[in-house]
């Protein structure tokens, strides 16, 4: 499997799940974050398959996929082999300069890709996303070294609980509907898988991609996230690359998907960036 992806071979798209809606003439990707999978977006993916060409695809840690497309090896030092994952697809389907929308961990493999493959895309958009989740002296992330530690060990212990008890504070609105599921998708997560990945996504520092993003950005944010504090997605949109002109977008919501429980917000602000008519 993992010279399959080396390869960048057609069957990636398979091993993905990568699925496509809409026939517009510009292609959309989304992207999902630690704990879900593609169908995390679908409130958004019947209004944008009416404007784009919507693609769609299954990260490796993802339940959805095989076991054996996680390679620890591969996978838990950084977030460039989910960037190549990225790449290879958007190759394997001969489309460029696509709009990309990443949430939470994507939105850097998003960046970390633009870096790489320019040419793919033409606009990204970050949604509740973080370079680094590790608090500094000169820089805060949100989470002390005690923080994470105390993440890991309640992951390692008891992982359903974890997540039963992680699912409304993620969420961070009443929504029970929402709530249920995350935490369903969740807990469908391998628990060994679930800890690999989120010791990548927390201890990582990908600070020092920001200023190589040449592709123009636009981060959305909501106003409160217990994974993204606010201070985060300024700090993001000062380093970004000056050729990317970032711009940031607030969110009037609190939690970590909005895409599940402010999605009408979250069009509004594609549609305002992208000078998109008839959307909400």
């Amino acid at each position: 499997m993992d010279g399959l992806l080396n390869n960048c071979g057609s069957s990636i798209l398979e091993a993905h799940n990568t699925r496509i809606y809409g026939n517009g003439t510009n292609t959309l990707v989304l992207s999902h974050g630690f704990g879900v999978d593609q169908t995390i977006w679908h409130f958004l993916i019947p209004v944008l398959a009416c404007y784009f060409k919507v693609v769609v695809y299954d990260l490796a840690f993802s339940p959805n996929v095989s076991p054996k497309l996680y390679d620890p090896n591969r996978y838990n030092n950084n977030f460039n082999a989910y960037a190549q994952d990225l790449t290879c697809i958007l190759d394997q389907l001969h489309v460029r300069k696509t709009i990309f929308i990443g949430h939470s961990m994507s939105a850097m493999v998003g960046c970390i890709a633009a870096t790489k493959r320019p040419d793919l895309f033409q606009h990204l958009f970050l949604m509740n996303g973080s370079p680094r989740y590790l608090n500094t002296p000169m820089y805060s992330g949100g989470f002390s070294r005690e923080d994470i530690n105390t993440i890991l060990t309640n992951i390692r212990q008891n992982f359903t609980g974890w997540a039963r008890t992680l699912a409304p504070l993620a969420i961070g609105v009443n929504n029970s509907a929402a709530i249920a599921e995350f935490e369903s998708s969740l807990i469908r997560m391998n628990p060994k898988i679930a800890l690999d990945v989120i010791k990548t996504i927390l201890l990582r520092d990908n600070r020092r991609v920001l200023k190589y993003v040449r592709v123009r950005s636009s981060i959305i944010q909501t106003e409160k996230d217990i994974f993204d504090p606010l201070p985060v997605a300024y700090y993001m949109k000062k380093r970004l690359g000056y050729a990317a002109h970032a711009k940031l977008i607030i969110l009037r919501t609190s939690g970590h998907f909005p895409q599940l429980t402010a999605y009408c917000q979250v069009l509004r602000a594609i549609k305002r960036v992208l000078h998109l008519h008839d959307m909400y």
